[in-house]
């Protein structure tokens, strides 16, 4: 549990990027360096974590320490993960816009932003090779990010994942692969009732409650908001505006949307921007009960549906369609990869070449992030 808290800790201090980037930190740190779960485990969590509302991220970095340690690795993950964000956008909620230099900021967010290119190019290239193995499979890869450059929200990221399960399904029986097998697994696809009926009765009767505080009041907003959003971060601003009608100005709001992507960590702890600025007698208090809120949702509906997912997974009729569903996840993250991860941190034709040079340092040299967090920190300060 401790191991799972520190290592995530530390990748939360820099993980910038997005979602797309963080999924490729985990993909390089607990997949092909600490060897904490399978290739294939990895892939269809990505999977899941695309179906299910929250954020995708921070949902994967849970199911990556529930392997690790179970449900306190769960815990320790998101905490860990969490944390820097939480506690720099607290900071800045209660902090005099003053107190920041924006020109060393400026710098830093830009050179968090090449590495966030060197990680992610390494993980979809790492991914593609072990998953585009047939037409059929870069088929599905090429579609879908052709499908997701052009859609947006729950379309983008639900769609291309259920049509490529279908078409692999329909390909299953058209090959008859393992439908007349007596010993083909056959496992019982049942959610978790309890945690399934937790989320649903947080959802109906925090709205009955709301008022008895401002605490619980400020949990149902964010609970709420956490339960609807697809496609992350960027989408759960405009659902909590209206929520937090006179509650929060909107320089805030545009304040907290600006300072989340100022931190490492996930944009969803833009909630504590705005918890501490809803609670301003309480900002730490505040930022933790929103904090907790909106994060919630995500983590009780993955697990929920995870013992529904291993079991679709470990399916032998569904061999086909685990395996177009595994391609598709690529294609979400190499779309993702070019933007909005490449399109916002590429500037010039220096920054192509140290992206390159960064590529190589990593992948044949066995370079430590860390090192070249560094290096590009140096070369953003010379160049820009």
């Amino acid at each position: 549990m401790f191991e799972v808290l520190i290592r995530f800790f530390v990748l939360g201090l820099f993980s910038f990027g997005g979602p797309a980037a963080h999924i490729g930190f985990f993909q390089r740190e607990f997949v092909e360096k600490r060897k904490w779960l399978s290739d294939n485990d990895f892939t269809q969590a990505v999977a899941l974590c695309q179906f299910l509302p929250g954020p995708a991220s921070s949902q994967l970095g849970m199911y990556i320490g529930f392997k690790r340690a179970g449900y306190l690795g769960a815990a320790s993950a998101f905490a860990g993960f969490t944390l820097p964000s939480f506690a720099l956008l607290t900071f800045l909620a209660v902090a005099s816009a003053d107190a920041i230099d924006a020109s060393a900021m400026n710098i830093f967010i830009q050179a968090a932003k090449l590495l966030a290119v060197i990680v992610v190019a390494d993980a979809v290239w790492g991914m593609a090779k072990k998953n585009l193995v047939s037409a059929a499979t870069v088929t599905a890869a090429l579609l879908t990010g052709v499908w997701v450059t052009f859609s947006t929200g729950l379309l983008g990221q639900i769609v291309p994942i259920l049509i490529a399960a279908l078409v692999g399904l329909m390909i299953s029986y058209k090959k008859g692969d393992s439908v007349n097998n007596e010993s083909a697994v056959t496992p019982k696809i049942v959610p978790h009732k309890g945690l399934l009926a937790s989320f649903f009765i947080l959802l109906i009767g925090l709205p009955t409650i709301s008022t008895f505080s401002a605490e619980l009041g400020l949990f149902n907003i964010f609970y709420q908001a956490g339960s609807f959003v697809f496609g992350g971060g960027h989408v759960v601003l405009p659902l909590l505006q209206p929520m937090l009608e006179g509650m929060v100005q909107s320089d805030d709001f545009l304040a907290a949307y600006a300072s989340a992507q100022l931190v490492p960590g996930p944009m969803f702890t833009m909630a504590s921007y705005l918890g501490a600025i809803v609670m301003p007698q309480s900002p730490i208090v505040g930022s933790l009960v929103a904090t907790i809120a909106v994060f919630l949702p995500g983590a009780l509906l993955l697990f929920a549906f995870l013992p529904t997912w291993e079991a679709i997974f470990a399916h032998a009729k569904l061999k086909a369609a685990i395996t177009l569903v595994n391609a598709s996840v690529v294609g979400l993250l190499a779309s993702a990869f070019i933007s909005p991860v490449i399109s916002s941190a590429i500037i010039t034709w220096q920054d192509v070449v140290a992206v390159v040079v960064g590529y190589v340092l990593l992948k044949y040299k066995n370079a430590p992030v860390w090192l070249l967090a560094i290096l590009l920190g140096g070369y953003t300060i010379i160049i820009h």
